[in-house]
């Protein structure tokens, strides 16, 4: 059995929901519509992903956007045996290619990503919530000058 060890912020974006983004890279995870995983450097739709505890203790997730047509049955992420992304649809919740552990390193309060602030103007101040965010893996405050 291989394991493969990546560090990635799990960034809640509603209940039970979760942006995936890599710590080094700082892209998010996401999932296209024929099921492919692909990075993504900014916070979309597809970017979203359910989030639940199964029977032995690992976590998978699902896409919230697609699923199967016919069947309803989510489309999950998944490694294959050498480490590769497996399409979305081809990944059963029931198979340990699905099954992820995910180990808290340090936890962070982060500010949720929004698809509002995709074009926001850079010249527009925001009062400081005291929370402070995440910005490429470092922990940054939103002191506005």
């Amino acid at each position: 059995m291989i394991y493969s060890r990546a560090l990635f912020n799990l960034i809640p974006v509603g209940l039970r929901v979760v942006a995936i983004q890599g710590v080094k890279a700082s892209l998010y995870v996401a999932m296209n519509g024929e099921g492919y995983l692909y990075s993504s450097d900014v916070f979309t739709p597809e970017c979203k992903f359910k989030e639940s505890v199964f029977e032995n203790y690992y976590v998978i997730y699902s896409s919230t956007l697609y699923r199967q047509q016919e069947s309803g049955r989510a489309w999950f992420l998944g490694l294959n045996k050498e480490g590769q992304i497996m399409k979305g649809n081809r990944v059963k919740k029931t198979k340990p290619s699905s099954h992820f552990v995910p180990k808290p390193i340090e936890v962070c309060m982060y500010r949720e990503p929004s698809l509002h602030e995709i074009g926001e103007k850079q010249g527009r101040s925001r009062k400081s919530s005291g929370t402070p965010t995440m910005n490429g893996g470092k922990v940054v405050n939103q002191d506005s000058t």
